[in-house]
This record gives structure tokens, sequence and C-alpha cells, in this order.
């Protein structure tokens, strides 16, 4: 969030080939020993046999069940309705909530690896309660949110009732109600009602615009219009209402993870070339569907 703030420009194009980035392990990054060439429409950083690796040892696959840290359960909320369940390591604090973009959350409870797994289950199998939403689902529910006390009094509904569930851990502690919101740290309130958004990279492709803000992995920009006389370095005549097309300014959502594995150099043109779409209903994919694995989950 920090290296993006409001009003930052953006101007940069992809080179050559989006590559793999291979496999992390003790805390930095092993090269893909194959060479892997990445789809530019694809938000996974990796190839088939780089993940696989990954999961061999992955909390987020269950190879890993071993794990002795403590983990917390939470509920995540990203619009009416769109309340979710999850764990993360206890560790890790509120990280994994920023990065999903969660608009509000609250803990539910906390202990061994487990006994939350238990509890997120059980949420699923007796509340009906979804451990991930559609990124389209997430985005289409930031241009239209209700009022904060509102967040609030549906994680609270829903967090009373979970702990009141039989069968509830006997290991996992319980927290307390305390609601966390967002809006300010997303800056939600700069987000417009109309949004469109980027396609996938390709090489050549080049991105222009000035930052409005980030929720999690997507980045909001106002595109340039490629107007005449407009500076490709200040991108005076970016565009201040919604739109689609190539180039056509308007605000668009881009999810940064499909810049992983690319070079990026500076711009030729004074406008963005990827392809540029309006957003409709059910557009886009579960979150980590097509890809086998959740990114960044502990």
């Amino acid at each position: 969030m920090s290296m993006l703030p409001a009003g930052k420009v953006l101007a940069f194009a992809a080179q050559g080939e989006r590559c793999c980035l291979g496999v992390r392990r003790a805390g930095r990054r092993l090269v893909c020993p194959y060479g892997a060439v990445l789809d530019g429409a694809s938000a996974r950083d990796q190839c088939a046999r780089c993940a696989q690796l990954d999961r061999s040892r992955s909390v987020a696959a269950d190879t890993m069940a071993d794990d002795p840290r403590p983990y917390g359960v939470y509920l995540a909320y990203f619009g009416p309705g769109l309340l979710k369940v999850g764990i993360t390591a206890a560790e890790r604090g509120p990280a994994r909530l920023v990065e999903q973009g969660a608009v509000a959350y609250a803990w539910l409870g906390r202990g061994p690896l487990m006994a939350a797994r238990r509890a997120e289950a059980l949420l699923g199998s007796t509340l009906g309660v979804p451990d991930r939403f559609a990124k389209a689902a997430k985005r289409a529910a930031r241009g239209a949110l209700p009022p904060v006390p509102d967040r609030v009094a549906e994680l609270q509904q829903l967090h009373g009732a979970a702990q009141e569930l039989a069968g509830w851990p006997e290991t996992l502690q319980p927290v307390e109600f305390a609601c966390a919101d967002h809006t300010e740290l997303f800056g939600l309130d700069r987000i417009p009602g109309e949004v469109a958004e980027l396609g996938g990279m390709a090489s050549g492709a080049e991105i222009v615009g000035e930052v409005l803000t980030g929720v999690g992995a997507d980045v909001y920009l106002r595109l340039a219009t490629g107007g005449e006389g407009e500076r490709a370095a200040g991108c005076a005549g970016l565009g201040r209402a919604g739109g689609a097309g190539r180039g056509g300014g308007g605000v668009a959502v881009m999810d940064a993870r499909m810049l992983s594995g690319w070079v990026l150099g500076a711009t030729v043109g004074r406008v963005t070339t990827v392809p540029v779409r309006a957003v409709g209903p059910g557009a886009g994919e579960r979150e980590g569907e097509g890809t086998g694995r959740q990114e960044g989950l502990f």
C-alpha cells in the first residue's frame, strides 16, 4: 500500500516473456529450474511443477499438519452477505486480511492448527459460511458498501452464532467480538460505483494511469485518455469517468499479481494498451480456482 499511494502515476510496459518465479524456501526465492513461461492473463506466478513443490510442505494444502505455531480463526466481511471464515498464523496478525482485501473482520478464536481447521470446517458445515469468494463478487461489493455500523452488526451476528455452536474445538480459545474496519486503510471512499477491469498483460503491453487506491492485490487506476497534447510522464488528460476499451480513459482495476514474472520497462506510448473490459455479473474466477491453490494464506 505504501509503495502505491493515491495520486502516484504509473507508466510501464511488459518486456520479453513472463517467467515463473520459482519456489520460496528458507526466506529466499529459488529460481524455477524449468525456465517456465507463464500465461499473462493468470494471477498465478508459478508454473504447475513449482506450485506442486510448494504444496508439498504447505498448511494451505494440509501437508503440514504438524505446524506448531498458534493459529487464529477469523471472520472476514467483503460486503452485504459476503462473509467468510478463514485461518492464519497468529504471528501474521491481520496481514492475511489485508492481502485478501477484507473490508472488515473479527477474530473468532485462537489455538493449534488442527483445532482452527476444525472450527473452520464446523462453520462451513453448520452455518454454511464459505472459505472464499469470487474476485468479481468482492470487487462489485466495494462500489456499494453499507455504513460501517451495518457491517459491524452483520459480523457480530455471525460471530455470536459461531461461538454458540455445539462441537466447538476444546483447544480453541474463543476471542471476544471486536470489529476492525479497513475503510481508511484501503481508501474505499475513492472507489467509484462504475469500474472497468484491466485484462492480462502481453509482451509490449503498456499501462499508464494514476493510482486512486489499492485493496489487497487490486489497484484502482484512473487511466490516461490519450488526449492530444497529453504528457506521458504527468498523465495530463487522465479520464474522469468510468469506461472501457483500449486506452479509453476512465477508472479500471488491475490485479497486481498479473505483473509478477514480467520485466517492466518504460512506456513508448501515452495510454494503456492492455485490454480494458466492462465488469459484469458473474465475471471472474473464484479466488484460487484454476490454480489449485490459494496464495500467501499463512
